[in-house]
């Protein structure tokens, strides 16, 4: 890595382009520190992923690790969207927040439809193009061609390309260098441990910034689904977006520093640093569901008869913790009335709190789960 040249700019009329240095050759991995972080993070990374195995009904749980990171990935790109109003219905949402509920919403679907396609597809050029067909659908990026690369000149910062602060190579040589990210990604000749791999992807992809709007974010969708793709995780539970978006300065001068000095180290200990944060945080969020589930289970057991369905309601709120009387009713099987009744039950135990202080159209939510995942 100490030699490594991360690309040349190249005159393009009155501005210069990036053109990133190929990635698919053999790594030389010399730096002691380096080695350290990456055990760690392999270990903790490790550590995270026995969750699947462990945790009864963890299925119960993914959405809403889906959904923090659908909110933070977008945070990072300008939108507002919190988690309570990820958790909205459509039609509950205010109109001037609807284009950002939309593209939460999206970037679950991206994630979602791409862990299914792993099923089929490799981690490929295609399954990048689907995933970011699917994030740009009928949002404010619905017209810069969802799923197809760019076939013009974009820029990164600034009003214009003459001010830009970076601006991406030029759209001929895209085709070219993704089937070079394909062909490392899936290079058996060369070994490199695959954090450093998908780590050196992510900053190659958004330098090349293939796409017209959403590289960001695909960018970082990416991470999760090769870790899924190799099997180092069994199911979407690391994200890196919530420590990207907290260390955003950092995480945006440490890909820029590669471009122009060339220091991937500095990359490489940013990422794994994050990467440790990050399976730290899932470890601790686990664990606390686990002990809420308990608490939960031991409080809905003293209702006798009604017990099942208290127990259908907050299997649903792990799922999406945030419930109306009408949705009650429908998860449980049962009458207004016993919805209402229901619900009280579950308001004394402090498992729902009503947030809408409305007589009409009340809105509960699962406080304390949803405050574990902020």
């Amino acid at each position: 890595m100490k030699n490594f040249q991360s690309g040349r700019y190249v005159q393009q009329g009155h501005y210069k382009s990036f053109q990133p240095t190929p990635i698919n050759r053999a790594w030389r991995l010399d730096n002691m520190e380096l080695i350290q972080l990456l055990g760690q993070a392999d270990r903790e990374l490790g550590r995270l992923d026995m969750y699947s195995d462990y945790i009864p009904n963890i299925d119960l749980f993914i959405k809403m690790h889906v959904l923090k990171e659908a909110t933070q990935s977008s945070k990072i790109e300008g939108t507002q969207t919190n988690m309570e109003e990820a958790l909205l219905e459509k039609e509950d949402v205010a109109l001037d927040k609807r284009d950002d509920w939309e593209e939460v919403q999206n970037y679950v679907a991206a994630m979602n439809g791409a862990i299914a396609q792993l099923q089929a597809l490799p981690f490929s050029a295609r399954l990048i193009r689907e995933a970011h067909k699917t994030l740009l659908q009928g949002v404010r990026g619905t017209h810069k061609q969802p799923g197809d690369f760019r076939h013009s000149q974009n820029w990164i910062g600034g009003a214009t390309i003459n001010d830009a602060v970076f601006v991406p190579p030029v759209h001929t040589s895209i085709a070219e260098l993704i089937g070079d990210i394909e062909q490392f990604l899936h290079n058996d000749t060369f070994y490199f441990p695959e954090l450093l791999k998908i780590a050196l992807v992510h900053y190659q992809f958004e330098t090349i910034h293939p796409f017209l709007d959403g590289n960001g974010r695909v960018g970082r969708l990416l991470i999760t689904l090769y870790l899924i793709s190799k099997g180092m995780l069994k199911q979407p539970v690391l994200y890196m977006s919530d420590f990207f978006e907290r260390n955003r300065s950092h995480y945006y001068d440490n890909l820029m520093r590669v471009r122009e000095k060339n220091d991937l180290l500095q990359w490489f200990k940013f990422f794994l640093v994050g990467t440790i944060e990050t399976a730290k945080s899932g470890i601790t969020t686990f664990d606390n569901i686990l002990k809420l589930q308990k608490q939960a289970e031991a409080q809905i057991r003293t209702l006798g008869s009604r017990t099942a369905n208290a127990q259908k309601v907050v299997n649903y709120l792990y799922q999406r913790p945030m419930i109306d009387a009408a949705k009650v009713g429908e998860v449980a099987n049962i009458s207004p009335a016993s919805a209402y009744k229901l619900i009280a039950d579950l308001e004394q135990f402090g498992i729902l709190k009503e947030i809408t202080g409305g007589k009409r159209g009340k809105m509960y939510v699962f406080d304390d789960y949803l405050q574990l995942f902020k």
